[in-house]
Formats: structure tokens, C-alpha cells, sequence
């Protein structure tokens, strides 16, 4: 792939729109490089990609946040990627679960998970790459939910949003990723592993590798889609709709099971409505409907 390609006038337009947001928002005449908070996902590697069809791949980094929550097969995914891409990488440990706020789980959980991430960039990554200014990928959509706190920690820290500055929903982003040919164009949304825990039980790291396990073995069964939400002694699968009917049969059902009871959960149940984004938190937070 060439992030570099020509696109056509309808993708074009979106494209040249996030990089004027790009480059408004750098410091004025700095040579200085544009970090890229990137977890792999089409958000953030439209973002990368589109930062260095702007500025160039020596002014650009990608920083992956590591830590328990990011499942195994995300980071892997993510490194490929980037590489596809052509982005150089630096990945910073981040340690979200020391903070009490985080553990307990409540619906700003994923402030101090975005605040944790930001903060490490600033301290630890910033000045040894040359950093004069961080991105993440924030679109449209998202910014119009009332379930995303890891947007106020974006904002304490003056971290860039220039997919949602250009207006570019998830429609738009999903678009232009295929249009550029990016190998992520068409990955299904991967929240981190704590968003399967529901909202005041801790956020801790055996529930959370339980949850990659079982996960990890669904997506082994040929279930690309997937969320194992984690009840205790219950794991609560999510599939696609279209999923459903193939997870009851008898076989594949057995399966399932299996895969459950291996990763630590006494009962396994598959949740006939499907994937459901936000379900633990939305419920949780005040929304406007203005």
C-alpha cells in the first residue's frame, strides 16, 4: 500500500480536510514530530496514515500504550499495521491498574486509562523522540457520545482530534481507510479488555486475562467479532448477529462452551442481542439529546 496514492475527488476531499487540521495544529514553523496515539484499530490507523501522508514518516511516530488490557493478538495486530503503514513504532508501558479510580471501575474509567497513556507519552516519550505534539483518533461519532471520559483526558492534555475536527464520522473513516487500502480498513472495533467488565467490580489483571482467553479462543472457533463480557462465574458472549445461528449448533456450540469453561468461567451464555457497544456504560452517564 502507498499512503501516498491518489484518491479520488470523494475521498480526497475528507483526506486533504484532516490534513490541514494536522498541520494548523502543529506548532507554527516547528520541523518538529507528530505522535500518534495508536492501538492498532481503523480510528487511529487512518490518523497515522494520514499524518504521514502529510508531514512524512520521519515526522511521525506511532506509540502504542502496553499494558493487561490490551489483549495479546491487539498489540501483534497493531505492530503489523503500523509496519504496513510505513510508521516507525515506539511502545510505552502504561500502568492504569496502580490507580485506584481505574481498578475500581466506575463509568470514568477509561479517563485515567487516557490520562495514564498521555501522561507516559509526555514523560517518557516526548522529548527523547522529538515529539512537539500528540494525535489520537477520535472521530465525529465518538465525539458526540456521552460514554467516551477518555476524550476529557485527550482535552487536559491537548492531545489533537483531527478526524473529529474534519467531521469525519465512522462512515467516513471507514471509507477513506479502504480507499488508501489500509490493511485495518475493515477490522471490527476492539474496545481494551476492561470494557468487558462490568461498571464498580474491579478491574483486575486475572478477570481481564480470562477474558482475552476466552476471546482469543472464540476468535480460533472463526468468530472474527466477538466480546466475552465478564460476569463472575458467567462469561456473557457477544457475537454478530449473523453469528448466532452458526454459535447454536450443537457442535459449535460444544465449542463455545469449551472455550468458556478453559478460560476460568463456570457457565457460559451467548447474549441473543448480539454485540452491544457501550452496554455496561451508556446506562451509567447523562445523555443529551440536544
Amino acid at each position: 500500500m502507498d499512503v501516498h496514492a491518489p484518491l479520488p475527488p470523494a475521498l480526497a476531499e475528507p483526506a486533504d480536510a484532516v490534513s490541514r487540521h494536522i498541520v494548523a495544529r502543529m506548532p507554527l514553523g516547528s520541523v518538529g514530530r507528530l505522535g500518534v496515539a495508536f492501538s492498532g484499530g481503523v480510528d487511529s490507523g487512518l490518523l497515522l496514515a494520514l499524518a504521514i501522508r502529510t508531514l512524512g514518516a520521519e515526522r511521525v511516530l506511532a506509540v502504542i500504550g502496553v499494558s493487561p488490557s490490551l489483549a495479546r493478538d491487539e498489540l501483534h495486530g497493531a505492530r503489523d499495521v503500523a509496519a504496513a503503514i510505513g510508521a516507525p513504532v515506539v511502545e510505552v508501558a502504561t500502568h492504569e491498574g496502580d490507580h485506584p479510580r481505574y481498578r475500581a471501575n466506575g463509568p470514568d474509567r477509561c479517563f485515567f486509562c487516557k490520562d495514564e497513556l498521555f501522561t507516559r507519552i509526555t514523560d517518557e516519550v516526548a522529548g527523547r523522540h522529538g515529539l512537539v505534539a500528540v494525535a489520537y483518533g477520535e472521530n465525529a461519532d465518538d465525539a458526540r457520545r456521552p460514554d467516551r471520559p477518555g476524550a476529557r483526558a485527550a482535552t487536559n492534555h491537548h492531545v489533537l482530534r483531527p478526524l473529529a475536527d474534519a467531521g469525519l464520522g465512522k462512515s467516513d473513516v471507514r471509507a477513506l481507510a479502504r480507499g488508501l487500502r489500509l490493511p485495518n480498513a475493515d477490522k471490527p472495533a476492539a474496545p481494551c479488555l476492561a470494557s468487558r467488565i462490568p461498571h464498580f467490580t474491579e478491574v483486575d489483571p486475572a478477570r481481564l486475562a480470562q477474558v482475552e482467553a476466552a476471546e482469543q479462543g472464540l476468535r480460533r472457533l472463526g468468530f472474527g467479532d466477538c466480546r466475552v463480557r465478564h460476569h463472575g462465574e458467567v462469561a456473557r458472549v457477544e457475537l454478530p448477529e449473523a453469528d448466532l445461528a452458526r454459535a447454536m449448533e450443537p457442535a459449535m456450540r460444544s465449542a463455545v462452551h469449551g472455550v468458556g469453561t478453559a478460560a476460568g468461567f463456570r457457565f457460559v451464555a451467548v447474549d441473543v442481542n448480539g454485540i452491544q457497544s457501550g452496554a455496561f456504560t451508556l446506562p451509567l452517564v447523562p445523555v443529551n439529546h440536544g
